[in-house]
């Protein structure tokens, strides 16, 4: 099936879902706040295992402690679409577990 954008009101309202994401210019976004520097490469390494998964490569940057997001799909000229929102939906998932907030 194919990937296709979403529109600007089907992406707003599905940020209204996800609680801490927000529109970055053409992409969504998210950061997170760990305990510890150990803690935010945790996490990075389990949100590569999930892009692996989905085969949807965001942009991941990992800090001291901290760890941001950019996700678009390049695949329909870096618009947003569903997979983006699931990719967004798996980390929300476990970042928690990771004591990310």
């Amino acid at each position: 099936m194919p990937v296709e954008p979403l529109s600007q009101k089907e992406v707003e309202d599905r940020l209204a879902e996800l609680p801490g994401w927000s529109l970055d210019g053409d992409r969504i976004a998210r950061s997170y706040r760990l305990g510890s520097h150990f803690a935010a490469t945790a996490l990075v390494i389990h949100i590569a295992q999930v892009q692996e998964e989905l085969d949807h490569h965001s942009d991941l940057t990992l800090g001291y402690n901290t760890v941001s997001l950019t996700v678009n799909t390049h695949s329909v000229g870096g618009a947003v679409t569903d997979l983006d929102f699931e990719l967004a939906r798996r980390v929300e998932a476990l970042a928690p577990g990771h004591g990310a907030s």
